[in-house]
């Protein structure tokens, strides 16, 4: 210690301002000018050297001059003692102690520093600017698995290793040479902790009074269970953002295993039973084995691939003490750990699985069961193994119960979704026609391919119709919207479609007709009681009606809000078809317009919906024009030209329904048509049966001469009779004959049951008896009257 005595304004004063002391010690002049004062001092009041030296003394005193007082202004629990200075019997200044009890109370202070340095649960340590250990306390000296004599004197590096301490040590000599804090975090293992932590680092500089660094304190917090917990619910939100996006059940399950691996688990199993990949629900969960259909299996990237039974796809056989039965048969989920008593006696009843658990290195496993409403769907198996030296903890199994909640929710909508789609698609595949084999007018093949993926089946359609007189009605149709409400609304258009063709109405009508049923269907004043509560799906539908006719040649067309067709020669150009399109049925806006076309034999005429031609990549107009170029080429068959345009035009992923017709015109040739212009007098009767009988005789069916005279006489004498203008007997021979009579009347005539005293009334009546059907179709300049009758040979 210095000598406190010094002479005031003396060399040794000026020299030792600072008293290397920590008992508080000040010195001052006779006239109260501090010239010396110790580290204790500088300790206890927080004023610098400079702050104090040749200043006034009174500045460290309370206004009492009873206690000492603080930088900050507040007093100081200590009482000075004041000793006069007194060199060679003259008062030189004054010395200034602290008390005794103020002595012993700041010992008392430095013990509750110390105990709060040792006892501190926070790992503290101190190291010099360099980076090496001066100071730790137990939590340090645990975390390091060293004593603190053990620790002092070493860089960190030299007991901890690792990339994560490195930095530590870098953080260290970086705050003593900056004299800024820093804050970072580490995940990591120390020697003397069990498995790795998460850490959150503080690194702070300890400084003088004038700013100088000495050393520099780390703080160590153990943020693990917060650091899982945010894991964990990073966990649950990418879940929710991934999870659902599929309405397949396999790739709801697939979802479901790419979050958990390898976030959570190193491996990831999804059951189902087979009834919930069906579309259905299972009814209950069956005692003994589970036969569960694996519908998902995810291991960690660079562990061995899964043997044929844990693929996806195949039925695996869960013993009733594996942990997928139980958890399925008691709601709740399991947790085990290697080795436990129950997985031993799993593993006994199923060797297959126990290899390839133990050849995975498996530690842990999490089985939980996947149900919606109390009703199981199947189970989730998690394992974990050397990937993750963590076992599964209670809070992951906190977090499996939530994944596999969401998860459980998804794949009963992908179920539903499952079975409606198959409810509609099964629903508009029982609607849509067989194709006839034959047909004397055509040769047809048709497609119809619904949408891919997660769309439900739409209301796409198709229709060959046999017409009389030999003529075929060509139609396509397109719903708006999909599911069972397009499939069951295509079905009544295709229903009233075949009805109205059945009364042999010309295009443009028929769509007339088809746009009001549409349109009393829609209506929302309709009652329920009446059936006709309106179907969102009716409104907006388009159809495309063509009938060609192979004795002419020709084919009429009209369309309601259709593309057109393309038409192919026997040359090979392809065009579309110029069609008046009207509006979409249910508008009732515009009229129908049709137009008749000349049709070579052998023309393809190529009817489709827009999901053959329609995409997201690429506009209408070029994708027809690839159609077109597509037709254009010869195919050895219309089946396999379907084939090559649907391969060419349509994407794997079908946003839409398509369907397509097709048909190779025929012409018939003329020896099987026998054709008459006849004026309108009665005395052409007599003539007409002749000819007809010869045509008869030609074609070798004079057994149905009897018949044909009658039929031939009643009708064309209703067209002398009853019509106007001139009149015209047709007769083909096709699968049955036909007879068909134009007259300009557009009188339809009507069966009636003639009395007994009529005079007349049972001419079609006759006919009726002796054909198989007959009717009436209008042209613009009146209406033909037909008559099929079967061939006698």
């Amino acid at each position: 210690m210095h000598d406190p005595v010094v002479p005031p304004g003396s060399a040794m004063a000026a020299a030792n301002t600072v008293i290397d002391t920590t008992t508080p010690v000040v010195v001052a002049d006779s006239d109260g000018t501090v010239t010396c004062w110790s580290d204790g001092a500088r300790s206890l009041l927080g004023f610098a050297t400079g702050e104090v030296i040749g200043g006034s003394l009174e500045a460290l005193l309370t206004a009492d001059g009873m206690a000492f007082q603080h930088r900050d202004g507040r007093p100081v629990d200590a009482s000075p003692l004041v000793s006069p200075l007194v060199l060679q019997g003259r008062h030189v200044g004054y010395l200034l102690t602290v008390a005794h009890e103020a002595a012993s109370s700041r010992r008392d202070h430095d013990k509750l520093l110390t105990w709060a340095f040792y006892q501190n649960p926070i790992a503290i340590g101190i190291t010099d600017p360099e980076g090496r250990q001066l100071r730790a306390n137990p939590a340090m000296t645990r975390a390091g698995g060293l004593t603190e004599a053990e620790m002092r004197g070493h860089f960190v590096t030299e007991f901890l290793t690792g990339p994560g301490f490195s930095e530590i040590t870098r953080q260290l000599v970086r705050v003593a040479e900056t004299g800024v804090s820093e804050s970072t975090e580490a995940y990591v293992r120390a020697p003397g902790e069990p498995r790795t932590h998460a850490w959150a680092v503080d690194v702070f500089p300890l400084t003088d009074e004038d700013g100088r660094v000495h050393a520099v304190e780390t703080c160590i917090f153990d943020l693990s269970e917060l650091h899982g917990s945010r894991k964990r619910m990073a966990l649950i939100n990418e879940a929710r953002k991934h999870m659902g996006m599929s309405l397949d059940v396999s790739g709801t399950a697939t979802e479901l295993a790419e979050v958990i691996v390898p976030r959570f688990a190193d491996a990831v199993a999804v059951d189902l039973f087979d009834q919930v990949v069906g579309g259905e629900l299972p009814t209950s969960v069956p005692v003994g084995p589970l036969a569960l259909r694996r519908v998902a299996f995810l291991p960690q990237s660079g562990t061995s691939t899964p043997s044929s039974h844990l693929a996806p796809g195949e039925l695996v056989v869960h013993p009733a003490s594996s942990l997928l039965a139980m958890c399925l048969r008691s709601g709740r989920p399991e947790l085990r750990a290697l080795p436990d008593l129950e997985i031993t006696r799993w593993f006994e009843e199923d060797p297959a699985q126990a290899e390839q658990i133990q050849r995975g290195g498996v530690h842990s496993l999490i089985a939980v069961p996947l149900q919606v409403r109390g009703v199981p769907l199947g189970a989730v198996l998690l394992l974990r193994n050397a990937h993750t030296p963590e076992l599964f903890t209670p809070d992951d199994l906190m977090v499996g119960e939530d994944l596999a909640a969401r998860a459980a929710v998804y794949l009963d909508n992908a179920r539903r979704f499952r079975r409606e789609r198959g409810i509609a698609f099964g629903l508009q595949q029982s609607l849509l026609p067989r194709l006839p084999g034959l047909h004397p007018a055509v040769e047809t093949a048709a497609r119809y391919l619904p949408a891919s993926g997660d769309v439900e089946t739409g209301g796409d359609w198709f229709d060959v119709i046999p017409l009389p007189g030999a003529r075929v009605g060509l139609v396509v149709g397109d719903v708006v919207g999909h599911g069972i409400t397009a499939a069951a609304t295509m079905g009544r258009l295709r229903t009233a479609v075949r009805t109205l063709a059945d009364i042999d109405l010309p295009p443009e009508e028929l769509l007339t007709h088809l746009d009001g049923i549409v349109s009393n269907t829609g209506d929302t004043d309709a009652t329920p009681a009446s059936g006709l509560s309106g179907i969102p799906g009716d409104v907006g539908a388009t159809c495309l009606y063509a009938v060609y006719d192979p004795v002419a040649g020709t084919c009429a067309l009209a369309g309601a809000g259709h593309l057109p067709p393309v038409l192919v020669s026997p040359e090979g150009s392809a065009e579309l078809v110029d069609v008046p399109i009207g509006p979409p049925l249910g508008l009732s806006s515009l009229p129908f317009e049709a137009v008749e076309i000349a049709v070579p034999e052998g023309s393809v005429l190529a009817l489709f919906t827009d999901g053959l031609v329609e995409t997201r990549d690429q506009d209408i107009d070029t994708r027809l024009e690839q159609l077109r170029g597509l037709l254009n080429r010869s195919a050895a068959s219309l089946e396999d030209l379907g084939d090559a345009i649907l391969d060419a035009l349509l994407p794997t992923e079908r946003t839409d329904d398509v369907a397509l017709l097709l048909a190779r015109t025929r012409v018939l040739d003329r020896t099987r048509v026998g054709r008459w212009d006849l004026p309108a007098d009665p005395s052409v009767v007599a003539d007409v049966r002749r000819r007809v009988c010869e045509q008869l005789s030609e074609w070798g069916l004079e057994e149905s001469t009897f018949s044909a005279e009658l039929i031939v006489s009643e009708l064309v004498t209703n067209a002398i009779r009853y019509g106007g203008g001139s009149i015209r007997l047709q007769l083909i021979k096709d699968d049955a004959l036909v007879y068909e009579v134009w007259d300009g009347s557009t009188t339809t005539p009507h069966l009636r049951r003639a009395q007994p005293s009529d005079e007349g009334g049972r001419g079609l009546f006759l006919v009726a008896q002796l054909t198989q059907r007959w009717g009436t179709r209008h042209t613009r300049r009146g209406k033909v009257v037909w008559a099929e009758q079967s061939l006698v040979a």
